[in-house]
């Protein structure tokens, strides 16, 4: 009988372990107003990173009494789900201009790390998001970058991995432009420090782009490599686990114009027109305005056209949405992030998608 519960104990544990271990994470990020979040189905996430700090001097600082109220609200939302983890993001795109130099120097490093646990034991939040972009190479115009910040990036998550102790959770967010993932980071160095990395596998094709293509696919064409399955191999390659790569999906799409009717605008010369979230972008989609909805079966990304209008979209839809879900499932990746909550319906939305596909 105690050989028996022995077992028992043993193999419980072991599960346990391996479900802990496994857990497929929905992570939100979240740069609303804090009563904007009412409303949202909350049950359903894993993770909600505010977005964002920033730098004050060496510090990491919160910007307005706005967004310290934010936190708070968020924070509170553990009460009705106590599994819920709430993360503080410093940076975004153009919100880390002083990065580089900051981080550049070992007093930097540590003073920021000190400003970091003091904020998050304030708040009682979970950890951190470093969403610098981007190291060493060119990032938000004007933002200093140099060839020094892939070391110094390593460098600033061992000491606050130091400062902050294993209960603290530490992710990034990383660029998932081959330039970016190939250049930046030290895959194998911060394996072992971080719980997770965000791939930003959305703006692969951005506004620097004068050709049109697939801004969130899932696969790579004949005509882009740039894709979700091209980042997530290039980071395993690289030494870092499967099992802490999260994949990101894209609740906003992107236009283009002055796009010729060939293949219904796809991989055509065009000129980036604007940046429009998903519950905005879903009307314009019409016939009224001359689109049809076209699916790239290859790269399993939607996008539309109006020849009338020349205008090209892409953008990520349910389907998309759903299959990149069961694409982390099955490749044994941490889970699923996005950009972001705010931009999606409170109900019958993408997160519902992810979490039926992840049921």
């Amino acid at each position: 009988m105690k050989k028996f519960i022995a077992i028992f104990l043993f193999t419980g544990f072991s599960l346990l372990s391996y479900s802990q271990k496994n857990k497929f994470n929905i992570i939100a990020y979240y740069s609303g107003h804090y009563s904007g979040i009412d409303g949202y189905p909350i049950n359903k996430l894993t993770h909600i990173i505010f977005s964002f700090v920033h730098l004050k001097g060496n510090k990491m600082s919160v910007d307005s009494k706005g967004d310290s109220n934010t936190i708070r609200k968020l924070v509170s939302l553990k009460k009705n789900n106590p599994n819920l983890k709430i993360l503080v993001a410093l940076g975004g795109w153009g919100g880390c201009k002083n990065c580089s130099p900051v981080f550049s120097s070992a007093a930097g490093r540590e003073e920021f790390a000190a400003s970091t646990k003091q904020l998050l034991d304030y708040f009682k939040a979970d950890g951190i998001d470093l969403d610098w972009e981007y190291p060493v190479i060119k990032g938000f115009e004007g933002h200093p970058y140099s060839a020094d910040d892939k070391n110094n990036f390593t460098e600033l998550v061992k000491v606050l991995r130091e400062r902050l102790g294993p209960s603290k959770e530490i992710s990034f967010a990383s660029g998932a432009l081959m330039e970016c993932l190939e250049n930046s980071y030290d895959w194998k160095a911060l394996a072992g420090l971080v719980d997770r990395v965000n791939l930003m596998t959305y703006d692969l094709v951005n506004s620097r782009n004068a050709t049109t293509g697939h801004h969130t696919p899932l696969y790579s064409t004949a005509l882009q490599t740039e894709s979700t399955d091209n980042a997530v191999r290039f980071v395993e390659r690289s030494g870092f686990p499967l099992n802490k790569i999260v994949i990101g999906a894209a609740f906003y799409g992107r236009f283009f114009e002055a796009v010729d009717s060939v293949n219904n605008g796809l991989n055509r010369p065009g000129k980036f027109k604007s940046f429009v979230t998903y519950l905005k972008l879903v009307p314009q989609l019409n016939a009224k305005g001359g689109f049809k909805t076209y699916w790239d079966d290859e790269a399993k990304a939607p996008y539309a056209y109006s020849a009338s209008e020349k205008l090209y979209a892409t953008f990520d839809n349910e389907r998309s949405i759903a299959l990149k879900t069961s694409y982390a499932i099955e490749k044994g990746l941490n889970g699923i992030m996005f950009w972001e909550l705010s931009q999606d319906k409170k109900t019958g939305g993408f997160v519902d998608v992810i979490w039926a596909k992840s049921r």
